[in-house]
């Protein structure tokens, strides 16, 4: 029923093509493009088709797509398998079983093993789904596209209000820091210990990294907000590093991220036994007779600093850049003694309260309408509800 068609990477000429990344449950988003070698014949071959569906193998195992026009000329990277069913299939409809078989967590159990997960074209074509006759697969794809397109545009409206949120609270913390130069003493003289984690091959979802061990991703401190769930759970036979477990008052520095995120800084304001740096993260431990984490964290999130950081990052990719650890510890910081800090520190927090309990909120909101995405696709796809009834009513 299934055709998984894949990449090739032979020689001779260069061709933009789709990487995992740019495959998300919103559509495909093409914010950067990338190209690859192939031979003039393998080009001659390739045809991306409208209703193809591009399903990600590894890493944000399940993620998939409908294209919704052709692509002449572009390919797709490895770890993307090209589904083109026979004329009985929608891809709409596959699609939609697809997403409601990873958020049951099927996806996960099928590719579950001692490595890294893999949803290969060969477990794509094992998978068993509905006996749906075409035309109610048609009806079913329909009745989700235009709910689930309802939901999503609730979904983006909380996540511009957050990105207005956010902008006001990087405006208190720009105002909080005015005062500190860019200039004097590098910021290694306040650093008792830096830390660096590792990255081992990891299950796809998160663990609590109290009972169970887990390595922090790159996006962990991202905002100026240590995010502890930011995790992959530690599969049961890699042996865990106790030594780079992250500790309380730990200012994390994020090494490895977007150019507009590398160098984001958090504080671990809580005790996790058993979540671990990875290694695209630094652990700073400060001397708090002279610098206080929380104030220093505020300090790199400011502009004047995050300019230093984009100047200092390098590498070829706008999707991911790096920043050593030696630019890291010499950023110059003239510091305030430690008691002012602490009084900035106390008028932040007042100023930041309000905001950042609006932006809890519409989180909150934005994690239940997708739970009720999530549960809408399966109980359609299951023909749990009457969609026919609902499209009438629609």
């Amino acid at each position: 029923m299934l055709d998984a068609g894949r990449a090739v990477d032979d020689l001779h000429t260069t061709l933009p093509y789709i990487r995992a990344a740019n495959i998300q449950d919103e559509g495909l988003r093409l914010t950067d493009v990338n190209e690859m070698p192939f031979s003039a014949a393998e080009a001659r071959r390739l045809d991306l088709r409208e209703g193809d569906l591009l399903v990600v193998e590894g890493g944000a195992v399940g993620t998939c797509v409908v294209l919704d026009h052709d692509m002449p000329g572009w390919s797709f990277q490895k770890t993307i398998n090209r589904l083109r069913p026979t004329n009985d299939w929608s891809t709409r409809y596959l699609a939609y079983v697809l997403r409601s078989y990873r958020d049951a967590g099927i996806i996960d159990l099928i590719c579950n093993g001692s490595t890294i997960s893999h949803l290969t074209a060969e477990k794509l074509r094992a998978l068993r789904v509905p006996a749906v006759q075409p035309e109610t697969q048609r009806t079913i794809a329909d009745f989700l596209d235009r709910e689930t397109a309802q939901i999503d545009a609730l979904v983006s409206k909380q996540e511009e209000f957050i990105e207005f949120l956010r902008e006001r609270r990087r405006a208190e913390i720009e105002v909080a820091v005015s005062e500190v130069l860019a200039s004097g003493p590098r910021l290694k003289h306040v650093i008792r210990s830096v830390r660096q984690g590792w990255s081992p091959q990891c299950y796809s979802w998160p663990a609590d990294g109290i009972n169970s061990w887990a390595v922090l991703k790159a996006g962990a401190a991202n905002g100026g907000v240590f995010r502890p769930t930011e995790n992959k759970e530690l599969p049961a036979e890699e042996a865990p590093r106790p030594e780079v477990v992250v500790r309380r008052g730990d200012l994390i520095v994020s090494r490895a991220n977007t150019r507009d995120l590398v160098g984001s800084a958090a504080v671990v304001e809580g005790d996790f036994y058993r979540l671990m740096l990875s290694d695209k993260l630094y652990a700073f431990t400060l001397n708090e007779d002279q610098a206080l984490p929380q104030f220093v964290a505020a300090v790199l999130g400011s502009r004047k600093w995050r300019d230093l950081v984009e100047m200092q990052a390098t590498g070829a990719s706008s999707s991911m850049v790096n920043i050593s650890q030696s630019d890291i510890v010499n950023l110059p910081m003239t510091l305030p003694p430690v008691d002012e800090q602490r009084r900035i520190l106390t008028h932040l927090d007042d100023q930041t309260a309000h905001i950042d309990s609006l932006i809890a909120k519409a989180q909150e909101h934005i994690a239940f309408a997708k739970e009720r995405r999530a549960a809408l696709i399966t109980a359609a796809v299951a023909e749990q509800i009457d969609v026919r009834s609902a499209r009438k009513a629609g």
